[in-house]
């Protein structure tokens, strides 16, 4: 069963077709789901089904269809420093894109109801500090996750720029949701099986703003405890960074600066991925169907993506009958002039974040 886009291949080209059929739309959200390979938040055996535009369930373990992930990106508008919460964060995967675009000085907190999510997307967020190419190429603003249902938010907790919450809310909750966004903030949730943008324009002033239609399971209600009330649920501290912290991100701006700059004068451009035959997609859709709990985009099947289809299949008996040449593993110029600097090798692991390449 199909989704929005194509299948891809890999990351690239799921994120080409997505950006080919306008859910991607600007340049920023782009970088960001190119940085993080959706195929790495699943479990292994599943990885065939990583960049088909398919929501994806696995016991607790829950990732939305990329054609959704992608119109909450681009419709919470983000920018460098602004505080975000993740309502049912899951797997880490969007919190980890979000922290991308906010950068170190913003602040990035996801609730996950489940407990062992919560360790799942922990796991994959060291694994992506400790392991991607992109890391270094970003200044990141890392998730912090809590176990609780999001429902029972301590009445004292702080209040945020960017709200997302991946499940769907009833009519009788949207106030909730509403009191934890600052003013001028931006809330994506789905509600009456519309995916919705909310934003606070004053102390009791909204804009709202139908994006998409979509079916989510509904939010889990709290349980009660032995005195018949839900327990609150606190979130991460807003904490204030530390010199060392504070150090290390400007010592690797700074060299990263240098690098570019270097390479400007050099006349050498930024690298940039090899360009690859593009197969043609199929236009944006407006007819949907349920996949699991949630309300998909599907393609309409016509005469012309009939012939769509069998030219890509053409081409890709081309490209298999042609030689590749192998890739070069890609040049971490930032970890390079680390580990050149008259520094003792444990000050270089920690600018590194103790990464091993």
């Amino acid at each position: 069963m199909g989704g929005a886009v194509s299948a891809g291949e890999d990351n690239d080209d799921l994120i080409d077709n997505l950006k080919e059929a306008q859910y991607i739309r600007t340049e920023r959200v782009e970088q960001a789901f190119r940085a993080i390979d959706r195929g790495d938040y699943y479990l292994e055996g599943y990885r065939d089904n990583a960049y088909k535009d398919l929501a994806w369930k696995h016991g607790n373990i829950h990732l939305s269809a990329p054609c959704i992930y992608s119109e909450v990106m681009e419709a919470l508008k983000l920018q460098p420093g602004l505080s975000f919460l993740n309502l049912g964060s899951g797997t880490g995967y969007l919190s980890t894109m979000v922290g991308l675009i906010l950068g170190p000085f913003g602040i990035n907190h996801g609730i996950e109801l489940h407990s062992d999510v919560v360790e799942y997307a922990k796991e994959k967020l060291e694994s992506f500090i400790k392991n991607s190419d992109s890391f270094d190429k970003f200044e990141f603003c890392e998730p912090a996750f809590v176990v609780g249902n999001c429902l029972q938010i301590a009445s004292d907790s702080h209040q945020y720029d960017r709200i997302y919450c991946g499940a769907g809310v009833q009519k009788d909750h949207e106030n909730y949701m509403k009191i934890l966004l600052k003013v001028g903030g931006i809330l994506v949730m789905p509600i009456e099986d519309q995916l919705t943008q909310i934003m606070r324009t004053g102390q009791n002033t909204w804009e709202s703003k139908n994006i998409l239609a979509v079916s989510f399971a509904p939010l889990v209600q709290p349980s009660k405890n032995d005195n018949g009330k839900a327990d609150s649920v606190g979130l991460p501290p807003c904490a204030v960074r530390n010199l060392q912290d504070l150090a290390r991100i400007y010592i690797r701006r700074t060299l990263r600066n240098f690098i570019n700059d270097e390479m400007q004068a050099k006349g050498i451009p930024q690298r940039a991925p090899p360009k690859r035959k593009r197969k043609r997609v199929k236009q944006r859709i407006n007819t949907y169907v349920f996949v699991g709990n949630q309300l998909i985009p599907q393609p309409l099947d016509s005469e012309e993506d009939e012939k769509m289809e069998e030219d890509n299949k053409e081409e890709e008996e081309k490209d298999h009958s042609e030689a590749v040449k192998p890739e070069e593993p890609p040049q971490n110029l930032l970890r390079e002039k680390i580990m050149k600097l008259p520094l003792p090798e444990s000050l270089k692991a920690y600018l590194t974040y103790f990464r091993e390449k």
